[in-house]
């Protein structure tokens, strides 16, 4: 009977254990100040409101740069929607098994029209860091796109 129960013990503690390290937090970069989270969706509905302004967003990461961790895409509050969280190359580093976790980041937005030419060539990039340049079709870019992100300084994954 002490037996079972010592293994019965042992078992939970291990599970415990198991669930305190899968919800620990790990922080990039600079401390979260902000008190107040944005929804993305605000800034995705209206993204010149928020043009410069600093934000503290989370969500779901969905995507990180395969290349250099040098960005996450954190997924909207809607459906089908999500920012990319760009950092500075080699400042912040995001692993790639960050992907599926829940990340609060802050930053600043950044509203940039981009010519043809320069959505071309972003896509390109994008395509170049998540390995898929054979996906990459110029032809689908046929004007000026509104390019929305965060510049971001800090983050907190968990």
């Amino acid at each position: 009977m002490t037996m079972l129960r010592s293994s019965a013990l042992a078992l939970a503690f291990v599970a415990l254990t198991a669930t305190a390290a899968q919800s620990q937090a790990k922080d990039y970069g600079k401390a979260l100040t902000l008190k107040v989270k944005t929804p993305i969706s605000a800034i995705i509905k209206d993204p010149h409101a928020f043009h410069g302004k600093r934000v503290q967003v989370e969500g779901t990461i969905v995507e990180v740069c395969e290349e250099r961790g040098c960005w996450i895409k954190i997924a909207s509050d809607k459906p089908f929607e999500s920012i990319r969280f760009k950092v500075e190359d080699g400042v912040i580093t995001f692993p790639l098994d960050a992907k599926g976790k829940l990340a609060t980041v802050e930053g600043v937005v950044a509203v940039n029209m981009l010519t043809k030419e320069q959505a071309i060539e972003q896509a390109k990039e994008m395509h170049k860091e998540r390995g898929t340049m054979a996906k990459f079709d110029p032809s689908k870019y046929t004007g000026p796109v509104m390019d929305v992100q965060i510049n971001g300084d800090g983050a907190r994954v968990k």
